[in-house]
Parts: structure tokens; C-alpha cells; sequence
């Protein structure tokens, strides 16, 4: 059987639930409904939370890191499509859930983990599902991913309390750095857009996220 498919609460009609209750929450764009709807969320996590792959709440993977919550996927991938970019620079893959969303809807995603037993499992799994425009390392997010740049947008799914000035570098100008900010008790999604004359920063919802972490941890 193909494991993609699902079965009982891993089945489509659980994930045509989900995605009926992110249309409620408002969540509008069809095609980020339909990509999420596609995508088996209930590969990116452990076997035994499967089952609970289509609840709309985050849940631990290893490493101490989460697989986030659907709507603020959705979400955020919404915000990412309004920008209406190509070429797209994600930090922190973590599972590999919204490289895998962003990649069944814009044309090249290159995401970068600090964690290297995550970034393995996530590229195993791109593989196997064929999302082949998808490309993940094992690197410091504060690094980016400098060969590759530049790029329309980067995208972090982990909070620093400030923005890193090597991921302004590799966007374009006209360029935009979602990301959420601030500390373990408030943050912010902030979009940032790169002009001639600087950065202009809008405030978006409240949210919460790991920490932005420093490093690399190969084990």
C-alpha cells in the first residue's frame, strides 16, 4: 500500500477534514489548500503520533524540535504566495512539512537545518515522495545558504530576537524575510521586505516558535 495514502486518522478523508477547518479559520488561497491536502503530513512525524497528523496543533519530532501547527503553515505559506516568489531559502527544515508544502508550489526551495539527523530524514523523505525541487543541508541558518543566493524570499521556522544580517545580504532587492521574533515568551511574525534604502518591517501575528540556535549537531 502506498504509505502516502494514509489509513484510518492518517486517511484523506481525515486530511479533507483538516483542511475544511483551516478554510473555517480562514485560510483562502486554494492552492495552499490544496497543497496541504496533498502533502502526508503523517510521514514528517514519529509512527507513534501519527494518528494525530491532521489535529491542528504542533507536535514534538525529535531533537527537541516540533512539527508546527497546520493553520500557522498555512498561514505563513499564504503570506509566502502573495510575494509570488521563485527561488526560496527556508531555515530550520526541521520535519521537512513546509519545505515540502513550499515546494509543491513554487519552483526551487532550498532549506537549511542545524541538526543533522533531521536534515537526513528530510531529504530521505523529499526523495521518496519526489519532491525534487526541494534541496536541504545541514548548516548554521544564520549562514543562510550563500551559494544558492539570491533569493525572492527566505522563510525561518525558528525565532531570533534579532534579524540576522547574512539572510538580508542573499535576498533580492524587492526581496522579503518572514520569519517569526522575539524571545520564549512573545514573538512576532514579522515580514521584512529589502529595498534600495534599507528594510521596511511589518508586524503580523503572534505566534511561537523554537529559538533561532546557533551551530551545527552532527549525532
Amino acid at each position: 500500500m502506498n504509505s502516502a495514502l494514509g489509513i484510518g486518522m492518517t486517511s484523506q478523508r481525515t486530511r479533507d477534514r483538516m483542511i475544511a477547518r483551516l478554510s473555517e479559520q480562514g485560510i483562502k488561497d486554494v492552492k495552499v489548500l490544496a497543497a496541504m491536502a496533498t502533502v502526508p503530513r503523517h510521514l514528517f512525524m514519529d509512527e507513534a503520533l501519527a494518528h494525530r497528523a491532521y489535529e491542528d496543533t504542533a507536535l514534538p519530532i525529535k531533537h527537541g524540535q516540533f512539527i508546527s501547527q497546520p493553520w500557522v503553515v498555512a498561514k505563513m505559506t499564504e503570506i509566502v504566495l502573495q510575494q509570488n516568489p521563485k527561488k526560496i531559502l527556508e531555515i530550520g527544515t526541521g520535519s521537512g512539512y513546509q519545505a515540502a508544502i513550499l515546494g509543491r508550489l513554487v519552483d526551487k526551495v532550498f532549506s537549511v537545518e542545524r541538526i543533522d539527523d533531521l536534515t537526513k530524514k528530510a531529504r530521505r523523505l523529499f526523495i521518496k515522495l519526489g519532491y525534487l525541487n526541494v534541496r536541504t543541508k545541514t548548516g548554521d541558518g544564520f549562514d543562510g545558504w550563500e551559494n544558492e543566493a539570491p533569493y525572492d524570499l527566505i522563510i525561518a521556522t525558528a525565532a531570533p530576537e534579532k534579524i540576522p544580517e547574512k539572510l538580508l545580504l542573499q535576498l533580492k532587492i524587492g526581496g522579503v524575510l518572514l520569519m517569526p521574533m522575539g524571545d520564549n515568551k512573545q514573538q512576532k511574525l514579522v515580514k521584512i521586505t529589502k529595498t534600495e534604502a534599507g528594510i521596511e518591517q511589518e508586524d503580523l501575528d503572534s505566534v511561537m516558535f523554537v529559538p533561532f540556535l546557533q551551530g551545527v549537531v552532527y549525532k
